[in-house]
Formats: structure tokens, sequence, C-alpha cells
């Protein structure tokens, strides 16, 4: 079963969580795919990685920039795994389907808790996952901003 991990943000947002969290699944030799809402933000993503911190370096690519099979990160709104990866990222609220779940050995679910609405899409995706027989973890940030295991 794949091992789903929900990160409920409350004091940084997706943009100061996301390059934190691909730079420790870089560092174990791993590769992901990130799983945005929209087009839009894809492309917002990979701008934003390639500025986050001018002292780091994080790999990645989109459609736009092609290479998939090349690309340590790769960022889509597509229910897809063209790098090989063993991480999946959602963000934005994305889902994965049953079968594609299983492709994956890690699956982070990021999602916005200061949002009513992305906390109750949430809860639906934990218990569609839990009913599904996976491995689940919850982890909430905390005030020292790191994370803490809730569940």
């Amino acid at each position: 079963m794949t091992d789903i991990r929900f990160y409920h943000l409350q004091r940084k947002t997706l943009e100061q969580t996301l390059p934190p969290l691909l730079q420790k699944i870089l560092e174990r030799g791993l590769r992901a795919v990130v799983r945005a809402g929209s087009d839009e933000r894809v492309e917002a993503f990979n701008q934003w990685l390639w500025t986050w911190d001018p002292a780091a370096f994080l790999p990645h690519g989109s459609r736009a920039d092609g290479s998939a099979a090349d690309q340590p990160v790769w960022l889509t709104t597509a229910d897809e795994n063209p790098n090989g990866a063993q991480v999946l990222v959602l963000t934005d609220g994305a889902t994965t389907g049953t079968t594609e779940t299983e492709a994956f050995a890690l699956i982070c679910d990021l999602f916005d808790g200061n949002d009513a609405a992305a906390v109750a899409a949430a809860r639906h995706r934990w218990r569609s996952c839990k009913s599904a027989g996976h491995q689940l973890t919850y982890w909430q940030q905390s005030a020292q901003g790191g994370w803490e295991r809730k569940a």
C-alpha cells in the first residue's frame, strides 16, 4: 500500500512549504511529480522554484520545458508520471485515482488549513484513502515552524 501523508498548512503558505519539501525528496535520491490545480499554478510554481532561494538549486520542469524524463521534479495538472517519480505531491486540492495511487511509494497531500473548503475536501480525501486501506499520517505545522505528527 502507498504511504499517504496529509500536510495541514496553517502557519506557512504552500509557496513557503513546497520548495523545502521538494529539496528533502531530492536529497533522498527520489523524484517527484507535483500536481497543481491549474496550468496557471503550474507556471507560477515553475517560476517560483527557480527564484525562491538564490542560494539553492531545485531542478524541475513542466510541459512548457519538455524533457519530462530528465526532470527530477515534474510540475503538472495531469494524472501522469513521465519522470518515473516515486513521490506524488498534491496541491490545490488535486486528487489521484486508486490505480494511480499504487504507482507511487509516497503521496504528500498539502492543503490550506486556513480555508474551510480545503479542510473539508482534505477530510473527504482522508476518509477515501483510509477506506481504500492506505497507510495514512497527518502532519500539522507547529508554532516553531516544523511539523508535528498528529495521527
